[in-house]
């Protein structure tokens, strides 16, 4: 599949997942992979912190920031820069006040406690202000792509339900109407789309599975394909002769040692790998485990590539 198609599709994706899976990770590598195509993307924050910055090799500014205006080589196309927002619901809230006509209430509510008493006083209505400016950022049409850094997996659910629980909870009014406008979005599939992140070891896929079937059976927001991070290269030579080698005892032992580990390693991957192809018909794409303590410029670079390269391998047929 041509990439710029894949990007064309949605102009919402939501990125989700079980929390040490590397979702922050591989939601900044669809931004910048995304980026590559020539669109400009907005990367959003909704857990109040910046963590994506530093896989960017910027520090965190604010609010809002230009995170790379990328410098295309010669020859290539040009790539689109990539806008970093840390949403919280107090931010949300006040926003959400000062847009209809309360902006003079704002200042004295931030500092009296009141919005906590507002953003709580119907459930759900905290993910729903977020999920607000979210629709709004994709109203405004500043983006060709929005992606979104979800909450964990368990939470995911319920920010996505929550439009669903806001608007039986007000039938009526503004907060009744956002509901709406915002559930209108997430099932729409040309405007909004869900990417789930895994690695291949059994609970964390095994949570996927699950919290697939409630996106789309519960909450009716279309899946995109699988992230499937941490994926072990291919190694050649695991079953090579060891006593052939001119090294001591102690040098073979250990080589046997390393080559039983990793095989077996691979083997428990491809078994996951199949696993989740057999029990959930979404297209999977693998992001390589990358061996180190840090996720930088480089290795983003290294984990955008290999995007690009899954989804150029997807068939046409599934866009």
């Amino acid at each position: 599949m041509d990439p710029g198609r894949f990007f064309a599709s949605s102009r919402v994706l939501i990125v989700a997942g079980k929390g040490g899976v590397g979702k922050t990770v591989s939601a900044a590598a669809i931004a910048s992979a995304a980026s590559k195509t020539g669109r400009s993307v907005l990367l959003v924050e909704v857990a109040g912190r910046s963590a994506s910055a530093p896989i960017f090799g910027v520090e965190p500014q604010g609010y809002e920031q230009v995170i790379a205006v990328h410098e295309a080589e010669e020859g290539d196309p040009p790539r689109g820069r990539i806008a970093l927002r840390s949403i919280t619901p107090d931010q949300a809230l006040l926003e959400w006040i000062a847009a209809h006509g309360f902006k003079g209430l704002v200042t004295r509510m931030a500092s009296s406690g009141v919005l906590e008493v507002i953003a709580t006083a119907t459930p759900g209505v905290k993910d729903l202000l977020v999920l607000g400016r979210i629709k709004a950022f994709e109203s405004e049409g500043a983006f060709d792509l929005i992606v979104v850094d979800a909450p964990a997996a368990g939470h995911a659910i319920g920010f996505l339900r929550s439009p669903t629980g806001v608007r039986d909870a007000a039938r009526t009014g503004t907060i009744h109407r956002q509901a709406v406008e915002i559930l209108d979005l997430i099932s729409d599939p040309a405007r909004c789309q869900v990417v789930l992140v895994t690695i291949p070891e059994e609970t964390p896929v095994n949570e996927l599975i699950e919290t697939s079937f409630a996106v789309e059976d519960e909450v009716g927001v279309r899946l995109g394909p699988v992230v499937v991070n941490s994926v072990l290269p291919a190694v050649s030579g695991l079953d090579i002769d060891l006593a052939s080698l001119d090294v001591s005892d102690m040098e073979r032992a250990a080589l046997q040692t390393a080559a039983t580990f990793r095989a077996g390693r691979t083997a428990l991957q491809d078994e996951q790998l199949a696993r989740l192809g057999a029990d959930l018909p979404l297209d999977q794409l693998h992001l390589p485990q990358l061996f180190g303590t840090t996720i930088g410029t480089a290795e983003l670079e290294v984990l955008t590539d290999a995007l690009l390269a899954g989804i150029e391998a997807l068939p046409e047929a599934d866009s």
